[in-house]
């Protein structure tokens, strides 16, 4: 007969995720986008500029990774958990391809990462918490707020980067299916406020990430 997870089970499972999310390289089981493309003749300051712009992305995902780990640790039911983990298979495929164009580049992740990741946890578990109506609302929030970055990203990058951009445009339609599915199973949209201080949240990652 199995026994219920306990709170030291659920624990360790948590820990593990974050030490492999931070620091282990990430799974994909789908082909790096782009990567039949070949890798463009790129000025130092382009290929500064793209590897930074692709850190801010991986970033981004490890924060998408904390989100929805803290959102299936106080989410009510079950449909919410399985759609959170199912973006969260896909946000690991995206932590791989980010990382890997981060190196070809010649980059380097942010050091900041345990930050982004444990006040994303924080923050997920907060939405988790205040039913799936409004967490589904969250999730569909944030991955609205993640496709309006990349097309950013996408008039940002060099123009000749074509690998990058590959990635980027694929991570985007991951993104906006996630949000759609989110909405179809009843996510409430959220008030101002609150995609507001989403928004003010991003940015400040965004802007460290870059740098540091």
């Amino acid at each position: 007969m199995r026994s219920e997870p306990t709170f030291v089970d659920a624990l360790i499972v948590g820990v593990d995720k974050a030490l492999r999310t931070v620091w282990a390289p990430a799974q994909t089981w789908r082909p790096l986008p782009g990567d039949d493309l070949p890798e463009a003749e790129l000025g130092l300051d382009d290929r500064a500029r793209a590897a930074a712009l692709m850190r801010v992305n991986h970033s981004g995902e490890v924060c998408a990774q904390a989100l929805y780990q803290g959102q299936a640790i106080t989410s009510y039911g079950e449909g919410a958990r399985a759609v959170l983990d199912a973006a969260a298979r896909e946000e690991t495929e995206h932590l791989n391809w980010t990382e890997r164009r981060i190196e070809e580049l010649g980059g380097r992740k942010s050091l900041l990462n345990p930050f982004w990741y444990v006040g994303s946890l924080t923050v997920g578990m907060a939405a988790g918490a205040f039913g799936d109506r409004w967490n589904l609302g969250f999730l569909a929030e944030t991955e609205r707020q993640v496709e309006a970055h990349l097309t950013d990203h996408l008039g940002r990058l060099p123009a000749a980067d074509a690998r990058s951009r590959a990635v980027l445009v694929q991570m985007r339609a991951d993104e906006t299916r996630h949000a759609d599915t989110a909405v179809k199973l009843g996510g409430a949209p959220l008030p101002r406020a609150v995609r507001l201080a989403m928004a003010a949240v991003a940015g400040v990652m965004k802007f460290g990430a870059y740098r540091i």
